[in-house]
């Protein structure tokens, strides 16, 4: 292939064109375990140049580590190393959620099920018999009312999070890492199974992840909490392949990974959110239907510039990540993510 500045070529991995993020050959994901997951040339199939231009300018003052384009199955753009394993942050949530709809269907975990009758409680001040009427559904939500102290709250979080008490279930959305966290922690009692190790046997085998392996988890406690959270690392090209896996209603070359009444529920805006147009589902956001992103368009969305966004309108699955913010002109942000996806759509469209 040849790239709007010369001839391509292929370097520690990943494909590489003078000046050109966004052209690479064949030989650049030739270990993709997946013989279905073919290349394709951005602009033979009409992608705009300007705009392909416009996104490698703005992936380049970001200082984005890692972005991988797939449309309809095929890998049409990338920059930066597509092996580099980073902490993904709170698109671990989303991840999770993809389990929850596997353990679901199975009749492993019933989304009813109130805390009380979970037995799930904290450290002190323990939870009041109200908080303990919240269920498995409304923590997919962000909607429990449990405002205790968790593990992995930066200070900004624990100085947003609300005053204990002043919300039942289901009464107010906050993106609550006690909700997240605690969901975890149901899910390894109600399975028997470790996150970790389930992700990998469940979703990443099946669907063909090059680099992911359970020991790429861990878990980060705190004081102050029984529910510790659990951080993954991930690389750009196995998020875009979740990315896909959800694009495609958790179907995977035919087989279901993850049923596809799940995945249309954990996309669907069941709140309206704090952070702009965004909507919440079941640990996924939400785009609008109306304007550049259309209808089922969502995101996984993690701290420092770590997402994955689906936007069935044209068949697009992106991942994104950022390793070190020490060497980034500025945090990248969750709108960042979000108007990286509008370049994306821009120059797909």
């Amino acid at each position: 292939m040849i790239g709007r500045r010369g001839l391509l070529a292929s370097g520690a991995g990943v494909a590489v064109a003078a000046g050109a993020g966004w052209a690479f050959d064949a030989a650049a994901v030739a270990g993709w375990p997946d013989a279905r997951w073919e290349t394709a040339d951005a602009l033979a199939l009409g992608w705009s140049r300007p705009a392909l231009e416009q996104l490698d300018g703005r992936v380049r003052a970001l200082g984005v580590t890692s972005l991988t384009v797939v449309q309809d199955g095929r890998l049409v753009a990338s920059w930066g190393p597509q092996d580099r394993k980073v902490n993904v942050r709170s698109v671990r949530k989303s991840l999770l959620g993809l389990l929850y709809g596997i353990a679901v269907a199975e009749g492993r975990i019933d989304l009813d099920r109130s805390l009380d009758r979970l037995g799930i409680d904290d450290r002190e001040p323990r939870l009041t018999a109200a908080e303990k009427r919240a269920t498995i559904r409304h923590l997919l939500k962000a909607r429990s009312g449990v405002y205790h102290p968790t593990a992995y709250e930066n200070d900004a979080m624990k100085a947003k999070r609300p005053p204990r008490g002043s919300a039942g279930p289901d009464e107010r959305w906050y993106y609550n890492n006690w909700d997240f966290n605690a969901l975890g922690t149901i899910y390894e009692r109600l399975t028997g199974e470790d996150i970790f190790r389930g992700f990998e046997s469940r979703i990443a085998r099946p669907i063909g992840m090059q680099d992911y392996m359970a020991a790429d988890g861990r878990r980060v406690f705190d004081p102050a909490s029984d529910h510790p959270a659990y951080v993954m690392a991930l690389t750009a090209r196995d998020l875009a392949r979740v990315g896909h896996l959800v694009l495609n209603r958790g179907n995977w070359n035919g087989r279901t990974v993850v049923p596809a009444a799940w995945i249309a529920e954990s996309v669907t805006a069941w709140s309206a959110t704090d952070a702009g147009s965004l909507g919440y589902g079941y640990l996924w956001w939400t785009l609008p239907p109306a304007g550049r992103f259309g209808p089922g368009a969502s995101l996984a969305l993690g701290s420092d510039g770590q997402a994955i966004g689906v936007v069935p309108r044209l068949r697009l699955a992106v991942a994104q990540l950022c390793s070190d913010a020490t060497k980034r002109p500025r945090r990248v942000r969750g709108a960042d993510a979000v108007d990286l996806l509008g370049l994306v759509v821009e120059a797909a469209g």
